[in-house]
């Protein structure tokens, strides 16, 4: 076989002058080897095409220097490709940060002095801002005090509210206005469907020009409009755009769809490490939840690319904090053993809130596709972003972003936070250092914080079930955190209080003197946020590895070890599959997730035709017309048909592709001489000498994979289920002592899985 999977022609063959002839496959003729859209890829195949192209090289670089130089760019330009993805990755993820900072803000108001400037950028470079106000300095104008020049009252209260809601509406009718017109495949978190592409599905244009550029500037907006959605999930889909984009500089990855998904595999670790400044847990993410084959050698390119991204998000700077994220922490006390009771129960509520999350949200989403509500996306948008702006307004804990909500309750009290969560009342003969203040009663503060935080709580549960899966960009790991990190620090500052309040108890006296800092509220939110990721997702290490990229607090990975673990084992008592799979079972997608399938059915029971369908559609080696063929590819819409020996015998030879097959009759009509209807297709390795009157010959034995993956009849299902995981397969034959019996697909793999599961198979079938 030559690069696109050709054979070439034989000294023998061009001898009896036959080469020439039937052989007119010299040179490999365009798309040959390619695959239709929603088809699967055959890993097999792509592996040895590469093989042989390597091959290749290697023995051309021994002819001259020319040669060697270009084998050393062709082992060089998968490092290109990664630096590259890395680049684009970690500075479109700086600008989508800016963007969003200064577009959120500008739905309360704006800076006078420069009109680019955020809240937060416009008064750190004024004169008059004191540290208690930082927040307030006279170049920062809210609209109503722009428009009237009332700052306070109920007029000024109620102006600043409505345009609250008009900049919302705008953004999102904006967003999802783009989506339509420009690019359909824009819109969702991508995650699930990178996940379909990893596996070897093609969706073509998913990964296109038009989807990166509309998917980085209507997450822009999607994300300022201040709906329950977030930009982390959505940057995995940005970075593999970015990675599919590079791959056609290189013919190496543009020709070859497996070579492509190994790039697209490191481009969704570079996705999560400009998330969330976790180049490690990028990769962990990329390995445990995004790919489906992962060899070592696409690890170290993850881990390469992961560091270039979070490089340039860091040279880039976003956030002013020279931090790669907004939420990061460092917190100053230990954490004690008896603290491990509320971090289960943290992660008992994360599983809970995971499966309640799911259920709901597959069930809106099922209502929207078989519904009216399906046909209309602008109006639903705009329906949950106006409800979603006018229950946020009046709590401050949901008119913020909710990555600024997380990175507070994040937040360790210190002696210098203005925070309404640090209102305690301080002792005043206190001479410690500022990072290690003791335990104190709550204030006022804290109790009105609290009430608001659990209304922000309820408000967020209910609105992310709607939200998540509308006709725009959304995220889900931002709001699922901020879930988590409210309850944990409800829960933090209840723990804390008792601790105070009761230091005498059992449970508090070893760790909890009176004057000593022992409860860290933030903690908690870390915890609980770390939970209900998890609940949802059923990420399991690079969950924790990726909280702890973003604090910072080595010491506190077996509280979040403990927390992940929980909820995975509490969510996947109530259903196995996670958000992702979810949505992907949902739309149908041929994706054969990693359970163990455990029935007792043979090949025999699952392979096609079945005894009340008509015998399978085959083509012989030597005995097939040009006719017969084209009737059969416009009487059928099989991916490919096996050929045999002749009808009496039914011996296996091979397995032709439909797309090849169509595309070397079209092309032995328009380039050679003598090919008619009525020419015989030959499969073997030479055409018997025909009589002068009889038409020209076309010999196909080129695109004839001699090699198709067979399994007896009596092959275990779990075995065949196995091989197609780990090999790729895209269709299976089955024998019996050489004989074609019939055919398994992926597809009827999964319609078996899914009847084994007492579900409606037809719902596997890609829609």
């Amino acid at each position: 076989m030559d690069g696109d999977g050709i054979s070439s022609a034989t000294p023998t063959e061009e001898m009896n002058g036959s080469g020439n002839l039937m052989d007119f496959l010299d040179e490999p003729f365009p798309d040959v080897g390619t695959y239709e859209d929603f088809h699967t890829i055959d890993w097999l195949r792509e592996k040895s095409r590469d093989t042989d192209r390597h091959r290749k090289i290697t023995s051309k670089s021994k002819e001259s220097i020319w040669e060697f130089i270009k084998s050393l760019l062709d082992a060089w330009s998968g490092w290109v490709v990664m630096l590259l993805i890395g680049l684009l990755s970690g500075t479109l993820a700086g600008v989508i940060d800016l963007a969003v900072d200064w577009m959120t803000d500008l739905k309360e108001g704006i800076c006078l002095s420069a009109l680019w400037y955020s809240h937060e950028q416009c008064c750190w470079t004024s004169n008059e801002t004191t540290f208690d106000d930082r927040d307030k300095c006279p170049e920062w104008l809210k609209w109503a005090e722009l428009m009237t020049g009332h700052s306070e009252g109920a007029g000024a209260y109620l102006l600043n509210y409505f345009l609250y809601i008009l900049w919302a509406l705008f953004f999102s009718f904006l967003a999802v206005s783009l989506v339509r017109v420009f690019a359909p495949y824009a819109c969702g978190s991508g995650i699930p469907e990178i996940k379909t592409i990893l596996s070897g599905f093609i969706i073509r244009g998913y990964l296109g020009k038009w989807t990166l550029l509309i998917k980085t500037v209507t997450l822009v907006l999607a994300v300022s409009s201040g709906l329950s959605l977030g930009k982390e999930g959505p940057l995995v889909h940005v970075a593999c755009c970015c990675g599919n984009l590079f791959c056609s500089l290189f013919s190496k990855y543009s020709k070859n769809e497996g070579k492509r998904r190994e790039v697209l595999s490191a481009a969704a670790a570079a996705g999560v490490s400009v998330a969330f400044g976790a180049p490690i847990g990028g990769v962990l993410f990329s390995l445990e939840e995004v790919s489906y084959y992962f060899p070592l050698k696409t690890l170290w390119r993850s881990f390469f690319a992961a560091l270039v991204a979070a490089f340039t998000l860091r040279s880039i700077n976003p956030f002013g904090n020279n931090r790669l994220v907004l939420f990061y922490v460092e917190y100053h006390t230990p954490w004690y053993m008896a603290e491990l009771v509320p971090f289960i129960l943290l992660g008992v509520f994360g599983g809970l809130w995971g499966t309640l999350f799911i259920r709901a949200n597959i069930a809106w989403c099922r209502r929207r596709k078989t519904t009216q509500l399906g046909k209309y996306p602008v109006l639903e948008v705009i329906v949950v972003t106006g409800i979603t702006a006018i229950l946020a307004y009046p709590n401050p804990y949901t008119r913020r972003s909710t990555s600024e909500l997380i990175s507070e309750l994040f937040n360790d009290c210190g002696a210098l936070e203005s925070s309404q969560l640090c209102d305690y009342y301080n002792n005043p003969n206190m001479t410690r250092p500022v990072d290690d203040i003791p335990d104190r009663p709550a204030g006022p503060g804290v109790y009105t914080a609290l009430w608001q935080l659990a209304l922000a709580l309820i408000f967020k549960i209910v609105i992310t079930i709607f939200t998540f899966g509308m006709k725009i960009p959304s995220g889900l790991f931002i709001p699922s955190m901020a879930v988590g990190a409210i309850a944990g620090r409800i829960v933090g500052i209840a723990v804390e209080q008792m601790a105070y309040h009761h230091h005498d108890w059992i449970i508090f006296k070893n760790w909890c003197r009176p004057g000593a800092d022992c409860v860290t509220p933030g903690l908690y939110a870390m915890v609980g946020a770390a939970a209900c990721l998890g609940g949802v997702t059923r990420m399991t290490v690079s969950l924790v590895v990726i909280m702890f990229e973003l604090t910072g607090g080595l010491e506190y990975i077996v509280p979040l070890m403990a927390a992940a673990v929980t909820s995975k084992w509490v969510a996947d008592a109530f259903g196995k599959e996670g958000i992702y799979e979810a949505h992907i079972q949902l739309n149908g997608y041929p994706y054969l997730d990693q359970d163990e399938f455990t029935h007792r059915t043979l090949a025999t029971d699952v392979m096609r035709p079945r005894r009340s369908e008509p015998p399978l559609a085959v083509l012989t080696q030597d005995s097939t017309t040009v006719e017969d063929v084209e009737t059969l590819i416009k009487d059928t819409d099989y991916n490919g048909f096996p050929v045999v020996v002749s009808r009496e015998s039914e011996r296996l030879i091979g397995f032709v592709q439909r797309r090849d097959l169509t595309l070397a009759i079209k092309n032995a009509r328009q380039k050679q001489d003598g090919v008619v209807s009525n020419s015989v297709v030959y499969f073997t390795e030479d055409a018997p000498q025909l009589a002068p009157n009889n038409p020209q010959p076309l010999k196909l034995r080129r695109i004839l994979n001699l090699s198709p993956f067979t399994v007896t009849d009596h092959t275990p299902m779990e075995t065949v289920v196995d091989i197609f995981r780990k090999l790729g397969l895209r269709q299976c034959l089955v024998t019996r002592s050489g004989r074609l019996l019939g055919i398994i697909t992926k597809k009827d793999v999964l319609r078996h899985m899914a009847q084994m599961m007492n579900q409606d198979p037809e719902s596997i079938m890609f829609n």
